[in-house]
């Protein structure tokens, strides 16, 4: 690749950011192409710590993510996506394999997967069927040393949280990791053949915090200015008494410690939201330029992008920052499909029906047409994506097993209406009506009005998980 200094990348990135971002090219990305009936090469990009608000088309009107919304809007945007892990390890590779962590049990940052486990996963399917591979970015299962960088076309993974933000270029240039990431995504598309078809995975660190780093949320120098002038408002539950009324297990958890860091202060709090929110605009800057990228060498109508986040992230909502328990702050991400192929009363849709990060593997599978292996938990979205009404899932389990001293183990139960939680070491439990509650505000687990449904949420809760392990 020519490599692109930061100025170059950044015009390219932001000529897709515009006002109507890609505006001059929409009929030629949306049209049903020669290329349809071809085996569709596919971009899976995965930001980390993004919560499903913080994107303009989920309604956010503080945020600026041009790039992102344009995939919405002329894509399939899923309203209610989830995981069942809320921790960047385990929800990696409940992506990568379509699995719960009670099935494929990586539940820390130094496990890998098995070489059978590993052969099994949608890279690895897709290169059997003969797919050229590429990964960029955040890795995120086991250690550096155990990496499959020979299993991968193109690899450009790196190690832990990818740390620092902050780069030099060979000649001592600033460059932030967000655009390094970018320009190898587009090496990565520029290596690629029409003959062949391609997947390309890109794993942003970004929105994550640079958790040594005390500014925390070490966003691109040029984007200092991004939300300056704004004032950022702040969520119902940030008011103390929802802190206050939380069992203490979770007063004195690891996520209010890291609340302390982010939001203690009013002034903080803005910071750390508008660095959080410069992050994302960040990453959508960089989508632009590869979908750019992918236009200009002739992919674009034969490309599908699947955007989604590993896990939520609480901006200070019941007092905590971080994510890992069940609150939907925390398990909530944004899901968008964007298919240049599909017909134009499929552009521009949302789908109610509950997304999990288990069902990106089969989902990418079924697009490439490789069968999906029974082993996956997770089903293919394509149904969805066509229009079509499956029956499907109506409740998930959520499991969060993660050993760690201040951070509770948790499984939970997510109906349409309830959620189900408990904190397995202090037999604590929770039930919220969130149609009438979606903050979670109100436990109505120990009101007697709701005990039937109570134990009936649990038992459901006791059999998911079951089936979750394979048994």
């Amino acid at each position: 690749m020519g490599n692109l200094n930061r100025r170059q990348f950044l015009s390219l990135a932001a000529g897709g950011a515009a006002a109507m971002p890609l505006a001059g090219c929409q009929s030629e990305l949306l049209r049903l192409g020669a290329g349809a009936k071809k085996t569709p090469n596919i971009v899976f990009l995965l930001t980390d710590d993004h919560r499903w608000d913080a994107m303009g088309c989920a309604g956010n009107p503080n945020i600026y993510t041009p790039n992102i919304d344009d995939m919405a809007k002329n894509g399939v945007r899923f309203t209610n996506a989830f995981v069942t892990t809320s921790i960047c390890a385990s929800s990696r590779a409940s992506i990568f394999s379509g699995q719960w962590v009670s099935r494929h049990r990586i539940n820390d940052f130094a496990t890998s997967f098995s070489p059978e486990a590993l052969a099994q996963t949608y890279p690895m399917l897709l290169r059997q069927a003969g797919y050229r591979i590429g990964f960029v970015g955040k890795y995120g299962v086991g250690t550096g040393r155990d990496f499959p960088s020979d299993k991968f076309d193109f690899w450009r993974g790196c190690p832990g949280q990818c740390d620092p933000y902050e780069r030099k270029d060979k000649d001592g240039n600033y460059k932030h990791l967000t655009q390094i990431m970018g320009e190898q995504a587009i090496e990565f598309l520029r290596s690629c053949s029409k003959d062949q078809p391609f997947c390309l995975s890109v794993s942003f660190k970004a929105p994550h915090v640079q958790d040594a780093d005390p500014r925390q949320f070490v966003y691109d120098r040029a984007h200092a200015n991004l939300y300056k002038d704004m004032t950022m408002p702040v969520a119902e539950t940030a008011d103390p008494k929802y802190f206050e009324a939380l069992p203490e297990f979770l007063r004195e958890s690891e996520a209010r410690r890291r609340w302390q860091i982010r939001f203690a202060t009013p002034q903080m709090y803005q910071e750390s939201v508008k660095s959080y929110y410069r992050l994302i605009t960040g990453a959508d800057f960089v989508i632009g330029g590869i979908r750019l990228e992918l236009k200009r060498l002739g992919f674009a109508d034969n490309t599908v992008i699947i955007f989604t986040g590993d896990n939520g992230f609480y901006l200070g909502e019941h007092g905590l920052a971080g994510k890992w328990f069940p609150h939907e702050e925390s398990i909530r991400v944004p899901l968008i499909v964007f298919d240049p192929r599909a017909p134009k009363n499929r552009r521009g849709v949302t789908v109610e029906q509950f997304a999990l990060n288990v069902d990106i593997a089969p989902t990418i599978l079924q697009l490439a047409g490789v069968p999906v292996p029974q082993q996956m938990q997770g089903r293919s979205l394509v149904p969805l994506l066509r229009g079509e009404r499956p029956r499907w899932r109506s409740e998930f389990f959520y499991e969060h097993p993660f050993e760690h001293k201040t951070i509770a183990k948790s499984e939970a139960l997510r109906t349409q209406r309830y959620k189900y939680a408990r904190y397995i070491d202090f037999g604590y439990e929770e039930l919220y009506d969130l149609k009438n509650d979606p903050h979670e505000t109100t436990n109505l687990a120990k009101d007697e009005k709701y005990r039937q449904l109570l134990e009936s949420l649990r038992s459901r809760c006791d059999e998911l998980g079951q089936q979750a392990k394979g048994t």
